[in-house]
Protein backbone atom coordinates (compact mmCIF):
# COMPACT_ATOMS: atom_id res chain seq x y z
CA UNK A 1 0.00 0.00 0.00
CA UNK A 2 2.84 2.37 0.88
CA UNK A 3 4.52 1.65 -2.44
CA UNK A 4 1.24 2.36 -4.25
CA UNK A 5 0.79 5.68 -2.46
CA UNK A 6 4.38 6.64 -3.18
CA UNK A 7 3.98 5.83 -6.87
CA UNK A 8 0.73 7.80 -7.06
CA UNK A 9 2.33 10.78 -5.32
CA UNK A 10 5.28 10.73 -7.70
CA UNK A 11 2.97 10.48 -10.72
CA UNK A 12 0.89 13.42 -9.51
CA UNK A 13 4.03 15.45 -8.85
CA UNK A 14 5.31 14.68 -12.34
CA UNK A 15 2.03 15.81 -13.93
CA UNK A 16 1.94 18.96 -11.81
CA UNK A 17 5.56 19.73 -12.64
CA UNK A 18 4.87 19.19 -16.35
CA UNK A 19 2.05 21.69 -16.15
CA UNK A 20 4.21 24.19 -14.26
CA UNK A 21 6.94 24.24 -16.89
CA UNK A 22 4.73 24.90 -19.93
CA UNK A 23 5.90 25.08 -22.63
CA UNK A 24 8.27 22.13 -22.42
CA UNK A 25 8.54 21.51 -26.18
CA UNK A 26 8.22 23.40 -29.48
CA UNK A 27 4.95 25.17 -30.30
CA UNK A 28 3.40 24.99 -33.79
CA UNK A 29 1.99 28.16 -35.35
CA UNK A 30 -0.40 27.45 -38.22
CA UNK A 31 -0.35 30.00 -41.06
CA UNK A 32 -3.46 29.46 -43.25
CA UNK A 33 -1.95 31.14 -46.33
CA UNK A 34 1.12 30.69 -48.56
CA UNK A 35 4.37 32.62 -48.06
CA UNK A 36 4.36 36.30 -48.96
CA UNK A 37 1.01 37.39 -47.54
CA UNK A 38 0.10 39.34 -44.41
CA UNK A 39 -0.46 36.26 -42.22
CA UNK A 40 2.83 34.67 -43.25
CA UNK A 41 4.89 37.84 -42.89
CA UNK A 42 3.39 38.67 -39.50
CA UNK A 43 3.78 35.13 -38.18
CA UNK A 44 7.42 34.90 -39.20
CA UNK A 45 8.11 38.30 -37.63
CA UNK A 46 6.45 37.53 -34.30
CA UNK A 47 7.65 33.92 -33.90
CA UNK A 48 11.28 34.77 -32.97
CA UNK A 49 10.08 37.38 -30.46
CA UNK A 50 7.70 34.91 -28.83
CA UNK A 51 10.42 32.27 -28.77
CA UNK A 52 12.50 34.58 -26.61
CA UNK A 53 9.60 34.94 -24.19
CA UNK A 54 8.61 31.25 -24.16
CA UNK A 55 12.16 29.87 -24.37
CA UNK A 56 10.92 27.26 -26.80
CA UNK A 57 10.97 27.17 -30.62
CA UNK A 58 7.86 28.21 -32.53
CA UNK A 59 7.55 26.23 -35.73
CA UNK A 60 5.64 28.19 -38.39
CA UNK A 61 3.72 25.88 -40.74
CA UNK A 62 1.80 27.00 -43.84
CA UNK A 63 -1.47 25.02 -44.02
CA UNK A 64 -3.06 26.48 -47.12
CA UNK A 65 -6.22 26.04 -49.15
CA UNK A 66 -9.84 27.19 -49.53
CA UNK A 67 -9.04 30.84 -48.87
CA UNK A 68 -7.45 30.03 -45.50
CA UNK A 69 -10.18 27.67 -44.34
CA UNK A 70 -7.95 24.58 -44.35
CA UNK A 71 -5.61 26.15 -41.81
CA UNK A 72 -8.41 27.68 -39.77
CA UNK A 73 -10.17 24.32 -39.48
CA UNK A 74 -6.93 22.55 -38.55
CA UNK A 75 -6.32 25.01 -35.71
CA UNK A 76 -9.93 24.95 -34.51
CA UNK A 77 -9.85 21.15 -34.28
CA UNK A 78 -6.31 20.81 -32.92
CA UNK A 79 -5.65 19.38 -29.47
CA UNK A 80 -6.16 22.19 -26.94
CA UNK A 81 -2.91 21.70 -25.07
CA UNK A 82 -1.15 25.01 -25.71
CA UNK A 83 1.12 23.63 -28.42
CA UNK A 84 -0.91 24.80 -31.44
CA UNK A 85 -1.36 28.46 -32.33
CA UNK A 86 -3.09 30.10 -35.27
CA UNK A 87 -2.05 33.30 -37.04
CA UNK A 88 -5.41 34.40 -38.39
CA UNK A 89 -6.62 37.21 -40.60
CA UNK A 90 -10.05 38.78 -40.51
CA UNK A 91 -11.20 36.12 -43.00
CA UNK A 92 -11.34 33.67 -40.08
CA UNK A 93 -14.82 35.00 -39.27
CA UNK A 94 -15.92 34.95 -42.92
CA UNK A 95 -15.50 31.24 -43.67
CA UNK A 96 -18.28 29.97 -41.38
CA UNK A 97 -20.65 32.65 -42.69
CA UNK A 98 -19.88 31.72 -46.30
CA UNK A 99 -21.09 28.17 -45.64
CA UNK A 100 -24.28 29.48 -44.09
CA UNK A 101 -24.98 31.36 -47.33
CA UNK A 102 -25.31 27.94 -48.96
CA UNK A 103 -27.13 26.33 -46.01
CA UNK A 104 -24.08 24.15 -45.39
CA UNK A 105 -22.59 23.09 -42.08
CA UNK A 106 -19.49 25.26 -41.38
CA UNK A 107 -16.25 23.34 -41.04
CA UNK A 108 -15.54 25.21 -37.81
CA UNK A 109 -17.12 27.90 -35.65
CA UNK A 110 -15.49 30.89 -33.98
CA UNK A 111 -16.29 29.48 -30.54
CA UNK A 112 -13.75 26.74 -31.31
CA UNK A 113 -10.97 29.34 -31.22
CA UNK A 114 -9.77 31.28 -28.18
CA UNK A 115 -8.31 34.78 -28.82
CA UNK A 116 -4.77 35.43 -27.58
CA UNK A 117 -3.81 38.82 -29.02
CA UNK A 118 -4.29 41.21 -31.92
CA UNK A 119 -0.98 42.18 -33.52
CA UNK A 120 -1.86 44.45 -36.43
CA UNK A 121 -4.84 46.02 -38.21
CA UNK A 122 -3.86 47.48 -41.54
CA UNK A 123 -6.09 49.08 -44.15
CA UNK A 124 -5.92 47.44 -47.55
CA UNK A 125 -4.62 49.47 -50.48
CA UNK A 126 -5.62 49.29 -54.14
CA UNK A 127 -2.65 48.54 -56.38
CA UNK A 128 -2.15 48.16 -60.13
CA UNK A 129 0.98 47.57 -62.19
CA UNK A 130 3.17 50.58 -62.83
CA UNK A 131 2.48 50.28 -66.57
CA UNK A 132 -1.29 50.23 -66.01
CA UNK A 133 -3.45 52.88 -67.70
CA UNK A 134 -5.11 53.50 -64.33
CA UNK A 135 -3.18 56.36 -62.78
CA UNK A 136 -5.87 57.30 -60.28
CA UNK A 137 -9.00 55.94 -58.63
CA UNK A 138 -11.02 58.09 -60.99
CA UNK A 139 -9.39 56.36 -63.99
CA UNK A 140 -10.10 52.96 -62.46
CA UNK A 141 -13.74 53.66 -61.57
CA UNK A 142 -14.52 55.30 -64.93
CA UNK A 143 -13.02 52.35 -66.81
CA UNK A 144 -15.01 49.92 -64.65
CA UNK A 145 -18.26 51.82 -65.34
CA UNK A 146 -17.53 51.83 -69.07
CA UNK A 147 -16.69 48.11 -69.07
CA UNK A 148 -18.86 46.33 -66.48
CA UNK A 149 -17.33 43.06 -65.32
CA UNK A 150 -14.29 43.41 -67.60
CA UNK A 151 -11.62 44.72 -65.20
CA UNK A 152 -10.32 41.75 -63.25
CA UNK A 153 -8.58 41.56 -59.89
CA UNK A 154 -6.85 38.84 -57.90
CA UNK A 155 -7.49 37.88 -54.29
CA UNK A 156 -6.42 35.41 -51.62
CA UNK A 157 -9.52 33.31 -52.28
CA UNK A 158 -13.30 33.38 -52.62
CA UNK A 159 -14.86 35.25 -49.67
CA UNK A 160 -11.37 36.01 -48.32
CA UNK A 161 -10.42 39.43 -46.96
CA UNK A 162 -9.05 40.72 -50.26
CA UNK A 163 -12.13 39.55 -52.15
CA UNK A 164 -14.46 41.18 -49.61
CA UNK A 165 -12.47 44.44 -49.68
CA UNK A 166 -12.76 44.74 -53.46
CA UNK A 167 -16.45 43.90 -53.45
CA UNK A 168 -17.05 46.52 -50.77
CA UNK A 169 -15.29 49.03 -53.04
CA UNK A 170 -17.30 47.91 -56.08
CA UNK A 171 -20.54 48.31 -54.11
CA UNK A 172 -19.58 51.77 -52.81
CA UNK A 173 -18.39 52.98 -56.24
CA UNK A 174 -21.30 51.44 -58.14
CA UNK A 175 -19.18 49.28 -60.44
CA UNK A 176 -18.89 45.60 -61.35
CA UNK A 177 -15.49 43.89 -61.38
CA UNK A 178 -14.34 40.37 -62.30
CA UNK A 179 -12.88 38.30 -59.47
CA UNK A 180 -9.98 35.86 -59.98
CA UNK A 181 -9.26 33.98 -56.73
CA UNK A 182 -5.84 32.53 -55.82
CA UNK A 183 -4.67 30.43 -52.89
CA UNK A 184 -3.28 33.28 -50.81
CA UNK A 185 -2.10 36.88 -51.00
CA UNK A 186 1.38 35.90 -52.19
CA UNK A 187 0.09 34.19 -55.36
CA UNK A 188 -2.39 37.06 -55.83
CA UNK A 189 0.47 39.57 -55.87
CA UNK A 190 2.43 37.36 -58.26
CA UNK A 191 -0.57 37.24 -60.60
CA UNK A 192 -0.73 41.04 -60.68
CA UNK A 193 3.00 41.40 -61.27
CA UNK A 194 2.82 38.80 -64.04
CA UNK A 195 -0.02 40.52 -65.87
CA UNK A 196 -2.67 37.86 -65.27
CA UNK A 197 -4.91 40.45 -63.55
CA UNK A 198 -5.23 44.23 -63.52
CA UNK A 199 -5.71 45.12 -59.86
CA UNK A 200 -5.49 43.89 -56.29
CA UNK A 201 -6.59 44.93 -52.81
CA UNK A 202 -3.65 44.10 -50.55
CA UNK A 203 -2.27 44.63 -47.11
CA UNK A 204 0.64 47.09 -47.40
CA UNK A 205 3.22 44.59 -46.14
CA UNK A 206 2.72 42.29 -49.15
CA UNK A 207 3.21 45.03 -51.78
CA UNK A 208 5.19 47.89 -50.22
CA UNK A 209 8.51 46.66 -51.64
CA UNK A 210 7.01 46.43 -55.16
CA UNK A 211 5.58 49.95 -54.82
CA UNK A 212 8.92 51.35 -53.74
CA UNK A 213 10.76 49.50 -56.51
CA UNK A 214 8.41 50.98 -59.13
CA UNK A 215 6.74 47.72 -60.17
CA UNK A 216 3.34 48.57 -58.70
CA UNK A 217 1.32 51.76 -58.34
CA UNK A 218 -0.91 52.40 -55.33
CA UNK A 219 -4.13 54.28 -56.07
CA UNK A 220 -5.86 54.65 -52.69
CA UNK A 221 -6.32 53.10 -49.26
CA UNK A 222 -9.33 51.69 -47.41
CA UNK A 223 -8.28 53.27 -44.09
CA UNK A 224 -9.86 56.05 -42.10
CA UNK A 225 -6.62 57.99 -42.44
CA UNK A 226 -3.57 57.92 -44.67
CA UNK A 227 -0.84 55.35 -44.15
CA UNK A 228 2.30 56.65 -42.48
CA UNK A 229 4.40 54.60 -44.92
CA UNK A 230 2.57 56.10 -47.94
CA UNK A 231 1.57 59.61 -46.83
CA UNK A 232 0.89 60.74 -50.40
CA UNK A 233 -1.71 57.97 -50.90
CA UNK A 234 -5.29 59.25 -50.48
CA UNK A 235 -8.03 57.28 -48.74
CA UNK A 236 -11.17 56.32 -50.62
CA UNK A 237 -13.17 58.47 -48.23
CA UNK A 238 -11.09 61.50 -49.22
CA UNK A 239 -12.03 60.75 -52.80
CA UNK A 240 -15.74 60.58 -52.02
CA UNK A 241 -16.09 56.79 -51.92
CA UNK A 242 -17.52 55.74 -48.55
CA UNK A 243 -15.67 52.51 -47.85
CA UNK A 244 -13.36 51.45 -45.02
CA UNK A 245 -11.72 48.06 -44.45
CA UNK A 246 -8.83 46.63 -42.47
CA UNK A 247 -6.89 43.39 -42.63
CA UNK A 248 -6.08 42.44 -39.09
CA UNK A 249 -3.70 39.73 -37.97
CA UNK A 250 -4.09 38.07 -34.62
CA UNK A 251 -3.31 34.90 -32.71
CA UNK A 252 -5.72 32.25 -31.48
CA UNK A 253 -5.44 28.90 -29.73
CA UNK A 254 -7.94 26.03 -29.83
CA UNK A 255 -10.81 26.66 -27.41
CA UNK A 256 -10.33 24.68 -24.20
CA UNK A 257 -6.59 25.37 -24.00
CA UNK A 258 -5.77 25.36 -20.25
CA UNK A 259 -5.86 28.77 -18.62
CA UNK A 260 -2.23 28.58 -17.38
CA UNK A 261 -1.07 28.00 -20.97
CA UNK A 262 -3.30 30.81 -22.26
CA UNK A 263 -1.90 33.17 -19.65
CA UNK A 264 1.64 32.27 -20.70
CA UNK A 265 0.83 32.73 -24.39
CA UNK A 266 -0.86 36.10 -23.77
CA UNK A 267 2.17 37.32 -21.84
CA UNK A 268 4.50 36.06 -24.58
CA UNK A 269 2.43 37.92 -27.19
CA UNK A 270 2.53 41.10 -25.08
CA UNK A 271 6.31 40.86 -24.78
CA UNK A 272 6.62 40.15 -28.50
CA UNK A 273 4.58 43.24 -29.40
CA UNK A 274 7.15 45.30 -27.48
CA UNK A 275 10.19 43.42 -28.77
CA UNK A 276 12.60 45.81 -30.60
CA UNK A 277 13.36 43.33 -33.38
CA UNK A 278 9.65 42.68 -33.99
CA UNK A 279 8.98 46.41 -34.10
CA UNK A 280 11.80 46.92 -36.61
CA UNK A 281 10.55 44.10 -38.84
CA UNK A 282 6.97 45.36 -38.80
CA UNK A 283 8.14 48.89 -39.56
CA UNK A 284 10.09 47.55 -42.55
CA UNK A 285 6.88 45.84 -43.71
CA UNK A 286 5.00 49.15 -43.33
CA UNK A 287 2.64 47.44 -40.89
CA UNK A 288 1.92 49.36 -37.66
CA UNK A 289 1.58 47.22 -34.55
CA UNK A 290 -1.92 47.39 -33.06
CA UNK A 291 -1.62 45.14 -30.01
CA UNK A 292 -4.73 44.16 -28.04
CA UNK A 293 -4.81 41.59 -25.23
CA UNK A 294 -7.35 38.76 -25.34
CA UNK A 295 -10.44 40.48 -23.82
CA UNK A 296 -10.13 43.58 -26.01
CA UNK A 297 -9.22 41.43 -29.02
CA UNK A 298 -12.34 39.29 -28.53
CA UNK A 299 -14.56 42.41 -28.55
CA UNK A 300 -12.72 43.71 -31.63
CA UNK A 301 -13.27 40.42 -33.49
CA UNK A 302 -16.97 40.44 -32.63
CA UNK A 303 -17.47 43.94 -34.05
CA UNK A 304 -15.48 43.17 -37.19
CA UNK A 305 -17.29 39.88 -37.75
CA UNK A 306 -20.66 41.63 -37.81
CA UNK A 307 -19.43 44.14 -40.41
CA UNK A 308 -17.97 41.38 -42.60
CA UNK A 309 -21.11 39.23 -42.32
CA UNK A 310 -23.15 42.15 -43.68
CA UNK A 311 -20.68 42.57 -46.59
CA UNK A 312 -20.87 38.85 -47.31
CA UNK A 313 -24.65 38.98 -47.60
CA UNK A 314 -24.34 41.78 -50.15
CA UNK A 315 -21.91 39.68 -52.21
CA UNK A 316 -24.30 36.72 -52.01
CA UNK A 317 -23.80 33.21 -53.26
CA UNK A 318 -20.90 32.46 -55.58
CA UNK A 319 -21.94 29.08 -56.88
CA UNK A 320 -18.53 27.82 -57.98
CA UNK A 321 -16.91 28.26 -54.55
CA UNK A 322 -15.51 25.30 -52.65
Amino acid sequence: MKLFLLAATLAFATIAHGQDVYPSRPVTMIIPFPPGGVADLTARAVAPAMERALRQPIVAVNRTGAGGEVGYEAAAKARPDGYTLLMALSSVTIAPESHRLFDRQPKYEMNQLAPIALLSADPTILVVRADSPYRSVRDFVEAAKANPGKINYSSSGVYGTLHVAMEMLAHAAGVKLFHVPYQGAGPAVTALLGGQVEALASGPSAVIAHIKSGKLRALAGWGGKRLAALPELPTFKELGIDVEFYIWAGMFAPAGTPEPAMKTLREAARQAANDPDFKTTMERLATPIAYLDAPEFAAFVDRDAKMLAAALKRIGRIEDTK
